[in-house]
């Protein structure tokens, strides 16, 4: 069975590059019938946090990317490293070096003077025919994996194909650290091997680790999964990807406003493809996903794309699913959309001139609280002629029956009476009840305003906008 996994370390947010391979992780194990595995890497006990933990579930959970065994947890493990280091000492794979960091600072500044690659020299390596030196006091050693003098590792890598990294390139890469925690060119492989991971999909900055991992499985005698490693997202201007750019946690995305599915079809998008399809359903992609047609490039973030197609799920969107998701919004904005105009019914109206949810409960308040326009717009858009025809409509609307049609007519009709077009009458209406010359279809409007409200707004703006004239 196909078994991949997603692992992120717990030292930060879920940010778009790692949602990505969590994504293409996720979505190739379900095109395959197969499971996917959530692990915390947490043996950074310097960095990683429970707050950050806490970040990339809800990321996970908010982007939709449900796994079927996990979280599990390295630090929850130690007793099975601790076995598995035993196995490989008594093996010979490894062994303990007592070098202390001082030795090896001055070891590696020694190799860079002779222009040689700064690396571990092997000083505690046991060898046939070595003395190695008793143990000094006070040193707390740590364990180093015994990595091959000769031969070389090959593997073929389903984006980047075959790649091989001759062993005399490798040093013994520490595995246990002093205090017993596992590094995590160890932790991973023996979780590999334990949850049984058969695809391993992550990010191309792990592909030097590669090879070093495939020697400690060999070591162990464990199964070698095949590996994918994605190419790493740019920023517009072609530099690694910063939060100027956009890599910022998903849950901010969420908070500024985007919705989930199109975050993930955009991220979809980012170094794979299936012709020319811009926008597609999560099950679609799930269908079309080959991780041999991630390219083997790097992608290039566009906020301005995400914005785009955010824009087009928001016109596609339920109204209902908006409000719910829209109310938290207008709470924060003391805001209670059940006493005003229909909620689902007005996003209907409102929902695609809105690029982020953001931008649609700011262009809710004004329909649940008066905003007074400012006296130049009154000016700008309200000539003297128009005045009669607005106490004309003033009149009707209390008597009127309240539907879109009969208003539509109603505005026209008056328009028409009074020898005025309809921007002269709609514009300056918008705002006397709106505050903004900007809204969806004025007799719709009203109509969810209600007759009440209309009359209300009318007679509490109107003298503003005849003092605004008045000005002029």
């Amino acid at each position: 069975m196909v078994r991949t996994r997603f692992a992120p370390s717990p030292t930060g947010y879920l940010h778009i590059g790692g949602a990505r391979t969590a994504l293409f992780s996720w979505a190739f194990a379900r095109k395959m019938g197969g499971e996917f595995v959530l692990r915390i890497e947490d043996t950074d006990l310097e960095r990683s946090t429970q707050a950050s933990v806490q970040a990339i579930l809800d990321g996970m959970a908010w982007l939709g990317l449900d796994w079927d065994e996990g979280p599990y947890y390295q630090m929850r493990r130690m007793e099975r490293y601790k076995a598995v280091v035993d196995q490989l000492l008594e093996a010979g794979h490894a062994y303990y070096c007592y070098a202390s960091k001082e030795e090896l600072e001055t070891m590696r500044e020694a190799q860079m003077a002779r222009g040689e690659k700064p690396r571990y020299d092997g000083r505690w390596r046991p060898e046939p025919g070595k003395t190695l030196p008793a143990p000094p006091a006070g040193v707390t050693p740590v364990i180093r994996f015994k990595t091959p003098r000769d031969g070389e590792i090959t593997f073929h890598d389903m984006i980047k194909g075959p790649i091989t990294v001759a062993n005399a390139e490798l040093d013994d890469l520490v595995i246990v650290r002093g205090d017993g925690v596992p590094t995590y060119n160890f932790g991973v492989v023996v979780d590999d091997w334990d949850m049984r991971i058969s695809h391993v999909v992550r990010g191309d900055d792990h592909v030097n680790n590669t090879p070093r991992q495939i020697n400690i499985l060999k070591a162990l005698g464990a199964p070698i999964p095949t590996y994918a490693h994605v190419p790493m997202i740019l920023g517009q201007d072609g530099q690694r990807l910063s939060k100027r750019h956009g890599a910022v946690s998903v849950l901010q995305y969420r908070d500024e406003g985007f919705l989930p599915e199109a975050l993930l079809n955009y991220l979809a998008r980012l170094g794979w493809s299936h012709g020319d399809e811009e926008k597609f359903s999560l099950d679609q992609f799930v269908e079309w996903f080959d991780v041999g047609h991630v390219s083997h490039s790097a992608a290039r973030f566009d906020a301005a794309k995400l914005t785009w197609l955010n824009q087009q799920y928001l016109k596609e969107a339920d109204d209902g699913r908006l409000a719910d998701l829209a109310r938290p919004g207008l709470a924060a904005q003391g805001i209670d959309p059940a006493t005003g105009p229909d909620l689902d019914a007005l996003i209907g109206l409102l929902k695609e001139r809105a690029s982020t949810l953001v931008e649609l409960v700011d262009a809710l308040h004004v329909y649940y609280r008066q905003t007074l326009a400012d006296p130049a717009e009154f000016r700008a858009k309200l000539t003297s002629q128009a005045v009669p025809a607005f106490e004309q409509l003033r009149t009707a609307f209390a008597e009127t029956a309240w539907d879109a049609p009969t208003l539509n007519q109603l505005i026209k009709d008056t328009a028409q009476a009074h020898g005025l077009k309809m921007g002269q009458i709609g514009m300056p209406l918008r705002l006397v009840l709106f505050g903004t010359a900007q809204t969806p279809s004025i007799d719709r409007i009203l109509v969810l305003l209600g007759r009440e409200e209309t009359l209300r707004r009318f007679d509490s703006a109107w003298p503003g906008a005849l003092a605004a004239l008045a000005e002029a």
